[in-house]
């Protein structure tokens, strides 16, 4: 006869492997080390990129957290001390981070910022502003030239960045300085272009140095109202870095002024249009090495794409994401399913809470937390989902407790069994199917929301999706997607059959 898993033994396990996982990241930090940040746009994970193999051989080790989301995700990094240094823009740091009304200069920028306890440094030598695209055609055909023509073409469809609507350099100060109309769709950067080019949307938000606007033809409409500021690139950093890593920081510093506006083009059209790898680009340009001809695409196939050397490490994350996450939410999701199915009082006010957590959206829960924990990565990511797993596990845990027959109950009573004897030995072997069933769908749903944690840094098969967005790439984005898809058929099986390994055997 098959020996059944207890839930003592279940959670002690649980417990265990708790402790081993997050063993390792914990001892790793002891360690002198440099973290640079990027944001979620192609010429971000560039400049980031060559950031890091600028420092490495100058510092005990450097990790790249690339894609962390928009200026509030990774500036929240960086005051959490999550991050030491990332690229930014002047125009940035004075509106959304400073929170300035006017354009200010440089030395009240670093004024304002050294109070904070960071700094501005390293401007590479170009810059990157905002603007407003069409396709030439359409330009040509609605003699469109400068921004202030929009406001006589009420009918024509912006699509616009989601962080570009919300700026406060962005759409709102924008559409009242030229008195636009219209009413902007949010849509990802590289999402747009496609759109754009299929006349899907009419006008887009562009980056001046992105390489898809000579590739598609686009028009850039002039700013006849000079209302966009400089958005010169620098490195935004953490004060303490110079004096703490001062031969990585004296190499990052080499970098000043080593980019014009036509090099970075160059490097965004070796990511979006040649497919090269954010960290070749990086490569060939410290090593001064020549970029492939504009007509050669140096892009990999669909399957080397999805049987890359990063899947090993994306599946090892992207596990631990789950287990450890999963595990926890049982840790927490059991006893509490327990509790609300034996005071029946409790189970709305449990299940009120529990469903109140579903309703935040993803991507702002993982946002909140990286200042409320201080870091950014595996931490906070495992936090949100375990939150978001508790709802299943706790909702069947009671259910399935709560459907024991009254009868069984008494009968394990009548047998003498104590109240807690009687609980592991007749309500919990025939609730276990229903809890089961709810800890496999915590599982599976978890599987597909940890794909979402490669926005703050924590791995997994997010991180081939966020990088197949920002450079509008189907493949790369698959290659994350189908093996996110595969662990969750896999997750689902395997449940399938500890369902079975648990169920009472029939005769």
């Amino acid at each position: 006869m098959r020996s059944r898993p207890t839930i003592g033994s279940v959670r002690r396990a649980l417990a265990a492997l708790l402790v081993v996982l997050m063993a390792g990241p914990a001892a790793a930090a002891d360690g002198e080390r440099l973290v640079v940040g990027s944001k979620r746009f192609t010429e971000s994970y560039i400049l980031g990129e060559i950031v890091a193999h600028a420092a490495r051989p100058h510092a005990g080790a450097v990790e790249h957290r690339q894609g962390l989301g928009n200026t509030a995700v990774v500036f929240g990094a960086l005051k959490a001390g999550a991050i030491d240094v990332y690229p930014e823009y002047l125009g940035t740091i004075d509106a959304e981070i400073l929170k300035n009304p006017k354009p200010t200069d440089l030395g009240k920028m670093r004024k304002a910022l050294e109070a904070q306890g960071f700094g501005i440094a390293v401007p590479f030598g170009f810059q990157n502003g905002y603007a407003l695209a069409l396709r030439g055609d359409a330009a040509q055909r609605l003699g469109l030239t400068k921004l202030s023509d929009l406001a006589r073409h009420p009918a024509l469809t912006f699509g616009l960045s989601h962080e570009f609507i919300g700026r406060a350099d962005g759409w709102p100060g924008l559409a009242a300085r030229y008195r636009l109309p219209h009413k902007p769709t949010g849509i990802d950067h590289g999402i747009a272009y496609e759109a754009l080019a299929a006349g899907r949307i009419d006008v887009m938000d562009i980056y001046s140095t992105d390489a898809k606007i000579a590739a598609l033809g686009l028009k850039v409409l002039a700013d006849d109202a000079a209302y966009f500021p400089r958005y010169d690139a620098v490195l935004l950093y953490r004060l303490d870095l110079p004096q703490r890593l001062p031969a990585a920081w004296k190499a990052i510093s080499a970098l000043e002024g080593r980019i014009d506006e036509a090099a970075m083009i160059r490097l965004n059209g070796d990511a979006e249009l040649r497919g090269q790898s954010f960290a070749a680009i990086a490569r060939d340009f410290l090593a001064a090495a020549p970029s492939p001809s504009p007509g050669v695409r140096a892009s990999q196939g669909f399957g080397e794409r999805l049987f890359a050397d990063d899947l090993g490490r994306l599946t090892r994350e992207h596990v631990v994401l789950v287990l450890v996450a999963v595990g926890v939410a049982c840790l927490i999701g059991l006893p509490l399913g327990a509790l609300a199915a034996a005071l029946p009082r409790l189970e709305h006010a449990v299940m009120a809470l529990v469903g109140l957590l579903q309703t935040v959206p993803s991507l702002a829960l993982f946002a909140a937390l990286i200042p409320l924990l201080g870091r950014i990565g595996t931490v906070p990511a495992l936090v949100a989902l375990a939150l978001y797993a508790l709802l299943p596990i706790v909702r069947n845990t009671c259910t399935g407790l709560t459907q024991v027959p009254a009868g069984l109950r008494a009968a394990g009573t009548a047998l003498g069994f104590s109240r807690w004897q009687r609980f592991r030995l007749v309500d919990l072997p025939l609730a276990l199917p229903v809890i089961l069933a709810g800890v496999k769908t915590a599982a599976v749903i978890t599987v597909g929301t940890a794909t979402i944690a490669a926005f703050i840094g924590a791995g997994g098969y997010g991180e081939r999706i966020a990088t197949g967005l920002a450079l509008n790439d189907h493949p790369t984005l698959l290659a994350g997607a189908l093996p996110a898809a595969a662990l969750a058929l896999l997750t689902q099986g395997l449940f399938e059959l500890l369902a079975r390994w648990v169920s009472p055997r029939r005769a």
